[in-house]
């Protein structure tokens, strides 16, 4: 019976935190009277006036209460009860050191000279030359992380090369920061250390960080490797809040993947998930696959030039079907081929929220980029970057994606750059832009075997987009009288045309050297002038 009935309550555990944005401010308000107001306190060390009591009651109810929070994130399970005892000391501890501190008239000189060490939140010692840290020089740059009552939330080591020494320095000054840090960049902070010595390295700073609440870890360009990414074990396994997880340029091998999926715990806050630039190949790709499949908040999605094929890109878009809330994707430079851009097309249409997309030398070639193309049509509402270069796409494949980038209002930069799209295919796409689109600014359709037809049609469209920036149009095959035409349409704003000096004029086929590739530009241009641009199927 007694049983039954517990089993009954806890649906109804009452959870007393967070405070309310009321209960805060009533706090201030409290803290304010007791700055103010006369007391044992303010008799002795003096009254604060009504705005520099505002001021700090307000500092002090703050810090309290991430401090508080950071409690609570560690066990959210409970009922909040710790962080409310927690947020009620703090307030009262920091209420007591500014009552002694007194007035601020009384130290303004001191005050005007020192900087107040509580108001910093973003530690940076990444500035400057890329330089090699020992033990001294660590000693000094760190001091700051040692001041009392410091509330650095964010630090960045990043350009700097710790040894073993600067490494140990800094692992105490780690822990003491560790339950307020909310951001650690420690990308680029072991360059040119023997590999011994940079895993001690890794793993020092992974101790020290360990149990610590991140919302975002960068641990770009450090050659992890698998034996990099578990030296860091310790503190990936201990983070279940992460919002951003950096690993670019990391070395980032088959095992390495396996190892990453392994030692995080809960990607459930991830936002962004950034691979950018490592040799994962397909076994690598379906590791992070995983990590993504489980990441169903995730925003912004970044696995460019990580040597990903057919079948790894099958997995890796099957994965993003859960992940819809994407706004992000770049998956650039890869060797997807067909198979995997159809997969793609399938988890593009559940994309709603999508913002920009890097498609761009996917090897999509025209059934590829069509269905996705199709997908696109139907989602992403407001998508602004489209980029689909080099995937050997003939003009057979513009007339889905004119469809798409008609409907895409929104649309502000489209690269279609390094294909074959020739000038049917661009007038297709120019007359995809005619009507509205004010927000575009650029357009890059270079190295496309456009003529003189294609790109004054183009030319003639972007120029009047009241925002319009850049048009690139280089390493085609336009005459010199093309050429002309269309500087003649820019002339009023020369800046918004990119440059021609890759252009080749000589570069098309027998017929234009023939001198009959004006004519046949003017009859293409004849034909296309009447043709519809429709968003029905």
């Amino acid at each position: 019976m007694d049983s039954s009935t517990n089993s009954q309550r806890r649906p109804f555990l009452i959870k007393l935190w967070p405070p309310s944005e009321s209960t805060r401010q009533v706090l201030v308000q409290r803290l304010t009277n007791n700055l103010t107001c006369n007391s044992i306190f303010t008799q002795k060390y003096g009254a604060l006036n009504k705005e520099e009591a505002e001021e700090n009651a307000k500092k002090i109810e703050d810090v309290a209460f991430n401090i508080a929070n950071e409690q609570y994130d560690r066990e959210p399970d409970g009922d909040g009860g710790a962080a409310v005892q927690l947020y009620a000391k703090e307030c009262s501890k920091l209420l007591l050191e500014v009552l002694k501190r007194g007035p601020a008239a009384k130290e303004e000189k001191e005050l005007a000279s020192e900087k107040d060490a509580s108001s910093e939140t973003f530690f940076d010692i990444s500035k400057g030359q890329r330089a090699f840290i020992e033990a001294e020089e660590a000693e000094s740059l760190l001091r700051p992380l040692k001041e009392p009552r410091n509330c650095y939330t964010k630090i960045c080591f990043s350009n700097r090369s710790f040894g073993l020494g600067a490494a140990r320095v800094a692992e105490p000054i780690l822990v003491s920061l560790k339950n307020h840090l909310k951001e650690a960049d420690l990308s680029d902070f072991i360059a040119g250390r023997p590999e011994a010595e940079a895993l001690e390295v890794m793993k020092i700073f992974s101790a020290a960080l360990e149990g610590s609440v991140l919302k975002s870890l960068n641990l770009s360009d450090n050659a992890l490797g698998e034996k990099g990414v578990r030296a860091f074990g310790a503190l990936l396994k201990s983070q279940r809040c992460l919002e951003e997880l950096y690993l670019m340029n990391d070395g980032i091998s088959e095992e390495a993947a396996r190892a990453i999926s392994e030692l995080i715990p809960s990607t459930e806050k991830l936002k962004v998930l950034h691979f950018h630039n490592n040799m994962t190949g397909d076994e690598g790709a379906l590791a992070i696959s995983d990590v993504v499949k489980h990441s169903l908040v995730l925003e912004d999605f970044r696995c460019s030039s990580t040597r990903v094929g057919s079948e790894g890109g099958v997995a890796l878009s099957e994965s993003l079907k859960s992940c819809t809330h994407l706004k992000k994707l770049d998956l650039r430079d890869n060797m997807f081929g067909v198979e995997a851009g159809v997969a793609l097309s399938k988890a593009l249409s559940k994309h709603l929220d999508l913002v920009e997309i890097y498609l761009s030398c996917l090897n999509l070639e025209n059934e590829g980029a069509i269905a996705i193309a199709n997908a696109l049509k139907e989602s992403a509402p407001s998508l602004e970057v489209l980029e689909m270069a080099g995937n050997d796409l003939t003009a057979d494949a513009a007339p889905s994606i004119a469809v798409c980038i008609a409907a895409k209002q929104h649309l502000t930069k489209l690269n279609l750059a390094e294909n074959e799209l020739k000038d049917e295919g661009t007038i297709q796409i120019s007359k995809a832009l005619e009507e509205g689109h004010t927000l575009l600014k650029e357009v890059d359709m270079s190295t496309n075997f456009i003529r003189r037809a294609g790109a004054r049609h183009l030319a003639q469209v972007v120029v009047q987009k009241p925002g319009f920036t850049l048009l690139n149009i280089n390493g085609n095959i336009m005459s010199d009288d093309g050429i002309d035409e269309l500087k003649e349409i820019f002339k009023k704003s020369p800046d918004m045309l990119g440059s021609l000096d890759e252009n080749d004029p000589e570069g098309g086929d027998d017929d234009e050297d023939s001198g009959d590739g004006e004519a046949n530009e003017d009859e293409l241009e004849t034909k296309m002038k009447n043709l519809q641009v429709s968003q029905e199927e």
